[in-house]
């Protein structure tokens, strides 16, 4: 499916050792959910998303206590962080002074000219990147902090997608103007349609490396619908370098589920594909059960299937597979206290019920 996604041409950048932009695979991101000043705790969450193939992470920084954690927390980590800074200036110096492999700064409430060139000063000297990284609902402090290089916007709404692209240029252009390109922007909206907007305009006026996600997009269930739609639409654009899907709970999900999207727009690497019945009144197996451990062994580390293209049936009955999961390269349709292998539709044997997912899996792995 990739080679029928033409990618947008934007400049590359580089967080620590990942490219994005420049044509560079589309990398996930999330961001932790411990108090940064815990070392300990932040650390580990880092080390169980890096295990979960996270290749880029951002932390908090609300206080300078947390970014003089920084430095600490690099030493123990494998990925490279990019700190979030809203309000002090002084919060991004210092986490470029930890060592901060990228700074994400909000316009809408770090608007200070003097500021802003203490930070590209810096941030040009260790040859980091600053991502502009707007939200619908911080504009009006930008609007308001800006009298400057106001774009003279009072005649709109100010949290119209419109505006938050204008004040997304007029800032990068600042930075430009400092002789600073290492830029990436994200123009994130809780709502899918005026992100989806925002990105689409953003893409026709600059080369700038976009870091992808909706905003504030709810629980699990919420943020995998608007997540799925608005990153899923703009990555079959085009337009796309990064992602972070953004979960009110585990960033342990962001990941899954960031990996997930890429995956089924074809951008992703490419694991095993269940294809899998919705079940009904047929089904005399667990099918769900079934579904849900063979999602798992994919997932884990420990079973370590190497990317894969394989489409892997899970069938509840003979009218559900083989016969409508010819496509899949091996699968089961389940009977009675048994199950079908079927491999491209043609049935090999039969399984005893209890050994289903273990003669599944170990089939799937000698393929």
């Amino acid at each position: 499916m990739e080679k029928f996604i033409t990618r947008r041409k934007t400049r590359p950048v580089f967080i620590g050792p990942v490219q994005v932009g420049g044509g560079a695979p589309v990398s996930v991101q999330s961001m932790t959910k411990t108090p940064t000043e815990d070392i300990k705790a932040t650390v580990q969450q880092i080390r169980e998303l890096e295990e979960l193939g996270c290749q880029i992470i951002r932390i908090a920084i609300p206080r300078l206590s947390a970014a003089r954690a920084l430095g600490e927390i690099k030493k123990q980590v494998h990925i490279p962080i990019e700190t979030d800074i809203h309000f002090n200036p002084n919060l991004a110096l210092e986490s470029i002074a930890q060592g901060a492999d990228a700074v994400r700064l909000n316009p809408g409430n770090i608007t200070n000219q003097e500021a802003l060139k203490e930070i590209v000063k810096q941030a040009r000297a260790k040859k980091i990147p600053i991502r502009v990284g707007l939200n619908s609902g911080s504009i009006g402090g930008y609007l308001k902090q800006n009298k400057k290089f106001s774009l003279k916007m009072k005649s709109e709404k100010w949290t119209g997608w419109k505006t938050m692209v204008k004040c997304a240029l007029e800032y990068c252009h600042f930075l430009e103007s400092l002789k600073f390109r290492d830029i990436m922007v994200s123009l994130k909206a809780s709502d899918v349609i005026s992100t989806v907007n925002a990105y689409r305009l953003m893409a026709d006026q600059s080369d700038y490396p976009f870091h992808l996600g909706v905003t504030a997009a709810g629980p699990l269930m919420d943020s995998t619908v608007k997540s799925a739609i608005g990153i899923g639409t703009l990555l079959m654009e085009g337009i796309g370098d990064t992602i972070r899907v953004s979960i009110t709970g585990s960033p342990h999900d962001e990941v899954r589920l960031g990996y997930q999207i890429l995956e089924a727009v074809g951008l992703g690497k490419k694991g095993p594909e269940i294809i899998a019945c919705p079940t009904c009144a047929r089904c005399e197996v667990d099918i769900v059960k079934i579904t849900e451990q063979i999602k798992s062994a994919f997932t884990n580390p420990a079973f370590a299937i190497p990317n894969s293209p394989l489409k892997v049936a899970i069938m509840g009955c003979v009218v559900n597979g083989p016969g409508e999961a010819t496509e899949a390269d091996i699968g089961i349709a389940a009977g009675r206290g048994f199950a079908w292998l079927f491999k491209k539709g043609r049935k090999i044997r039969k399984i005893a019920e209890d050994r289903i997912v273990t003669e599944l899996l170990k089939e799937i792995k000698s393929m």
